[in-house]
């Protein structure tokens, strides 16, 4: 049984993250075969959860299994060219009545409400609808898609409507042609599509297995979608589906979604842990770095300020007051890591502008076997050599042997420069080192 404490922790931990996604517009992707699995139940809630937590929640399923089970029910076989079905009249019959079962079931789970349970009180309204406008894929390769269909339009304006109504939208992978017309189409460009024209802030795309790293199996964190176009042209065995997934999602990002994440569904209560925990369980996609180094503003005070208070308090940092902060935030570097400020360092140039004092270097407890802290300092000295600072100093009482590592010397407090000389605290009787910079 969990401890109570680590249950606070957790749930105070994931507090920022809560309102970070409050009145945000989420697009989910799921595919049909998980609509058929015990462990939907679980997906239901946690979709719940999310709505009760103030996200605006769009929901796209697929429909691949149960059309080809419809199918083979007939004695007819599944056509597909490039992994795209080929809808002729026969199987459009099979894509309306999937389409239709499936969204039935999924409007039935969410209606739930049964007391005790993980929907009790929930009160879900669900709307469905022709939001989106498509046309024939038509003949490519010679081959005739019949009534296979591609987005045309998304009706964005209609969707947010049901979201400002507190409504979850649910959308099926068909659409429909001003002239009457009904088109299957695959559901990861529909969820795509919708998420660029709702400008979503997430698209998640709930995949069959995780996307795993060619070079050691392990899953991926995070990719930008540069870095991901280059997965996908150099690892042509990825599969299928995390390929369709990956291209989904990289589409999504470059046209506006501020993120894309590959969630593998088969771990129960993935999507909260990639949702509201700070490394996630996930790939998460992204325009820019999800980590960078950058300077540092104002805004970035009370991450700093929280990130330093646990070192200030053992002693290891001098006690910084916010207005000190204030007065000395151009001198700042941060890593900011999904929002959160996770390392800081100080650089406080003299006034000869040949020396430079690194100060306040700082990483989170969770992060300081990333090498940080060195990327950090050479970014720090790449910024002295722009510069044309000659020595770097520093002062430390407990991380002096991790300076010497990095090509510091120790030197005694009468050589240091003014204002070093004059401002040094011989009560906290601190080290000071410094390094040529080349």
């Amino acid at each position: 049984m969990q401890q109570p404490s680590a249950f606070v922790n957790w749930f105070r931990n994931s507090s920022p993250y809560i309102h970070a996604h409050r009145n945000r517009t989420f697009v989910i992707f799921f595919s049909g075969t998980a609509v058929t699995e015990p462990e939907f139940d679980n997906l239901i809630h946690d979709f719940a959860l999310l709505k009760s937590l103030g996200v605006r929640l769009v929901l796209v399923h697929g429909i691949r299994p149960q059309i080809d089970e419809r199918l083979l029910q007939q004695g007819d076989t599944p056509k597909f060219h490039h992994h795209l079905r080929i809808t002729d009249a026969p199987t459009l019959q099979y894509v309306k009545q999937a389409a239709g079962l499936v969204r039935v079931e999924i409007e039935a789970l969410l209606s739930m409400g049964v007391s005790g349970s993980p929907m009790a009180g929930a009160k879900i309204r669900v709307a469905s609808g022709n939001f989106v406008t498509a046309k024939p894929l038509g003949v490519l390769d010679g081959i005739d898609y019949c009534h296979t269909g591609k987005v045309r339009r998304i009706d964005s304006q209609a969707i947010h409507q049901q979201l400002d109504q507190n409504n979850v939208v649910l959308i099926s992978p068909v659409g429909y042609s001003p002239s009457g017309e009904v088109f299957n189409l695959s559901a990861e460009e529909v969820a795509t599509e919708v998420a660029i024209a709702l400008r979503a802030e997430k698209l998640i795309l709930l995949t069959d297995q995780a996307c795993l790293s060619p070079e050691d199996n392990h899953p991926i964190q995070q990719l930008t979608t540069d870095q991901a176009q280059a997965l996908l042209a150099k690892t042509p065995e990825l599969p299928d589906a995390v390929a369709r997934s990956l291209n989904a999602a990289i589409q999504s990002c470059r046209q506006g979604v501020g993120r894309a994440h590959l969630i593998n569904r088969h771990l129960d209560g993935a999507l909260l842990l990639e949702l509201f925990t700070r490394d996630g369980i996930g790939t998460l996609i992204s325009s820019a770095e999800f980590e960078a180094i950058r300077p540092a503003s104002l805004d970035d005070i009370g991450g700093i300020m929280e990130l330093i208070k646990p070192l200030e308090q053992q002693g290891i940092l001098v006690k910084r007051s916010r207005e000190k902060l204030e007065m000395e935030i151009n001198d700042y570097i941060v890593i900011e890591r999904d929002g959160l400020i996770i390392g800081c360092t100080a650089f406080h140039i003299m006034a000869d502008k040949h020396h430079a004092e690194i100060a306040c270097l700082a990483v989170h407890n969770d992060y300081q076997k990333g090498a940080r802290g060195s990327r950090l300092l050479a970014y720090l000295t790449q910024n002295a050599e722009q510069r044309g600072i000659k020595r770097l100093y520093v002062r430390s009482t407990q991380t002096v042997h991790w300076f010497i590592e990095r090509g510091f010397t120790p030197c005694e407090i009468q050589n240091l420069p003014e204002p070093m000389k004059s401002a040094y605290n011989y009560a906290r009787n601190s080290k000071v080192l410094f390094k040529q910079v080349d």
